[in-house]
């Protein structure tokens, strides 16, 4: 018994064969390289757009993103660029190491262990850049 071609992987092959056919530098594209096209926001713009300018008694931005990121752990960390993203506007708006690992280990009470390794794993790689990035 011969096992069956998978559809979907030829799909992507013919897809990526395709791609570079119409252009040899999409050959060595990587989804996480064009992540680094959209900058950090700036805090103050963080606060008008996220976070209390409007309702002055509300959240403010960096718990916004602390929620936020809680939300993406739960649906079990599978967006791995709005992950790090959202780690980085954290960071940005004044979120600690300590504040990001607490928020995604709370929700592995929620969304399992698997789903915060995840999340951790993502969240480390975003931290490290901005570490990075600062020296």
């Amino acid at each position: 018994m011969t096992d069956a071609p998978n559809p979907f992987e030829a799909m992507m092959k013919q897809a990526q064969d395709m791609a570079k056919a119409f252009n040899p530098a999409l050959e060595s594209f990587s989804p996480k390289g064009f992540e680094s096209l959209w900058p950090t926001m700036p805090k103050e713009v963080m606060e008008m757009w996220f976070g209390n300018t409007v309702n002055k008694d509300g959240l403010d931005a960096k718990t916004r993103l602390l929620i936020t990121l809680a939300g993406l752990t739960m649906q079990g960390a599978q967006a791995d660029t709005a992950v790090r993203q959202t780690v980085r506007h954290a960071v940005a708006a004044g979120a600690r190491k300590q504040e990001i690992v607490e928020t995604i280990g709370q929700m592995s009470l929620f969304a399992g262990i698997p789903a915060m390794t995840r999340a951790l794993d993502l969240a480390q790689e975003a931290m490290d850049e901005t570490e990075e990035n600062q020296e």
